[in-house]
């Protein structure tokens, strides 16, 4: 019993395909979840406005993130970690625009249809939390892993990005 609780922890930390698409989601949601509790705090204790907030949560979030993916997602030992870096924050760029303004595109289109104003405000408090679960779980499938699986992580020697058209 012992042996198999074992083998499939290690299928699970080391096999690729779905197994990283899982570690990928569990790494989203240490992130995630670093991401809401710093926005919620600002948001709730501090009053700062609720872009602001939803900004500093993505960034928090961004920084562990990269590094639990770093170590444990995508394992990229072979990948080096400058190079890493600039990817994952030319990705991290597109990731923190997208949630910010989506969070705040989706809150005031939301917020100019009363019944959905109240409706949401009735079960999440502040509506802008209902737009920020949506919108973080869109850009989370959507964009996160599929940039990060195939280009953050990826041993892609980044001096292709800045070559001049003539050199390549």
């Amino acid at each position: 019993m012992f042996n198999w609780i074992k083998k499939a922890a290690r299928s699970f930390s080391e096999g690729g395909g779905i197994f990283m698409f899982l570690r990928a989601q569990f790494s989203s949601q240490i992130a995630s979840l670093t991401d809401f509790l710093v926005t919620i705090l600002l948001a709730k204790l501090t009053n700062l406005y609720y872009v602001y907030a939803t900004f500093t949560g993505s960034v928090c979030g961004g920084i562990i993130n990269c590094i639990v993916n770093y170590k444990w997602t995508f394992k990229s030992t072979e990948t080096n970690k400058w190079h890493v870096t600039i990817k994952y924050i030319l990705v991290w760029i597109g990731s923190i625009l997208l949630n910010t303004w989506g969070t705040y595109l989706l809150t005031e289109a939301l917020g100019k249809i009363p019944w959905v104003r109240d409706t949401l405000s009735n079960y999440f408090g502040d509506y802008f939390l209902f737009s920020k679960v949506v919108v973080s779980l869109l850009v989370g499938f959507l964009w996160n892993y599929n940039m990060q699986r195939v280009f953050v992580y990826r041993s892609h020697n980044i001096k292709l990005l800045f070559k001049k058209k003539n050199q390549i």
